[in-house]
C-alpha cells in the first residue's frame, strides 16, 4: 500500500495534519481527514490541511482545510501561521512576507525569523463582516450574541461561565440561523485588553483554539463596547494577540506555530 509523508503541527493547541500537495496527491481528502483525524485509530488532529501551489498570480501557495468530519473549512487563522512556518523551515520559501490563498481570499502572512527559526507569524484576517445573508440569519430566538464573519462564520456569547461551550456549541453549531453551520465561542472579558474564550468549531467540536474564532472574539468585544480594539485572546491552547486597525479595518493576528512530528500514513 502506498504511504504519503505527512507534518503533525500546531498553533495555540489547535492541531492539524499537513501535507505538502505539490509534491504528494491525495485522492480523496475528505475521507482522509475523517480516518487520519481520528485520535485513537488514526493520527489524531483537528484536521488535515492541504499546502498546494498557487493557481493565480496574486498568491504564493494556496491552502485547503478539510475539518475532522470530512467538511472543508473556509480558512484557518493557526493553520496559516503553521504553513507559513512550514514553507519557510521546509525551504519551499525564503520569502518573509508570503501571499496565501484560502477559501475566503488571499491572506497575508509576516514571518517574525531569527536564526532561520520562525518565532511567530503574523497574519492580514482582513475585514471583520457583521452581516452576511449567506452565513447568518437573524432569528428572534437565538440566543443574544455577536455575528462576525472572519470569512467563516462565528457567534460569539459573552458569559462568566465559558465551560458551557460544549452545551451551547453543540446546539447552536446548527442552528436553523446558521445556513453553512457556525463556529460558536463563549468569552468572557477579563480587563479591557484580555478576553479569556473557548471555542466549537463547526465540524470538529472542542478545540484547543481558533485563530478566526479569537479575531471574531476580539472584534465582538471591541465592537460592543466591552475592550478596546486590540486584546490578547487566552484560549485553551495558548494567546493569540489581535488588533483590529481603524485604519484599514483589517484584524491582524499574531501568534506562534509548531512542529509536533513527521510520519508516513497510508494514503486513503
Amino acid at each position: 500500500m502506498n504511504k504519503i509523508p505527512f507534518t503533525k503541527m500546531h498553533g495555540a493547541g489547535n492541531d492539524y495534519i499537513y501535507v505538502d500537495t505539490i509534491h504528494h496527491n491525495i485522492p480523496d481528502p475528505a475521507a482522509a481527514a475523517i480516518a487520519w483525524s481520528d485520535r485513537h485509530k488514526g493520527i489524531g488532529s483537528d484536521g488535515l490541511v492541504l499546502i498546494g501551489a498557487s493557481p493565480i498570480p496574486e498568491a504564493d501557495f494556496s491552502m485547503r482545510i478539510f475539518n475532522a468530519d470530512g467538511s472543508e473549512a473556509m480558512m484557518c487563522g493557526n493553520a496559516s501561521r503553521c504553513i507559513g512556518k512550514y514553507l519557510y523551515e521546509r525551504g519551499l520559501t525564503k520569502k518573509k512576507e508570503i501571499r496565501l490563498l484560502t477559501l475566503s481570499g488571499v491572506k497575508t502572512l509576516w514571518l517574525k525569523v531569527r536564526d532561520d527559526d520562525v518565532e511567530s507569524v503574523t497574519v492580514d484576517m482582513l475585514q471583520p463582516l457583521f452581516e452576511d445573508d449567506t452565513l447568518f440569519k437573524d432569528m428572534q430566538n437565538l440566543e443574544e450574541g455577536t455575528f462576525v464573519s472572519m470569512g467563516n462564520p462565528h457567534y460569539v456569547i459573552f458569559t462568566d461561565n465559558v465551560d458551557q461551550v460544549g452545551e451551547k456549541g453543540h446546539s447552536l453549531e446548527c442552528h436553523p440561523a446558521f445556513p453553512q453551520r457556525c463556529n460558536i465561542e463563549l468569552a468572557h472579558i477579563i480587563d479591557n485588553d484580555t478576553i479569556h474564550t473557548r471555542v466549537w468549531e463547526r465540524g470538529s467540536g472542542i478545540t484547543m483554539a481558533c485563530g478566526t474564532g479569537a479575531c471574531a472574539t476580539a472584534v465582538a468585544a471591541a465592537h460592543t463596547g466591552r475592550t478596546g480594539r486590540s486584546a490578547q485572546v487566552v484560549m485553551d491552547g495558548g494567546t493569540l494577540h489581535i488588533e483590529w486597525h481603524e485604519s484599514d479595518n483589517h484584524v491582524y493576528m499574531t501568534g506562534p506555530a509548531e512542529f509536533v512530528y513527521d510520519g508516513e500514513i497510508n494514503i486513503i
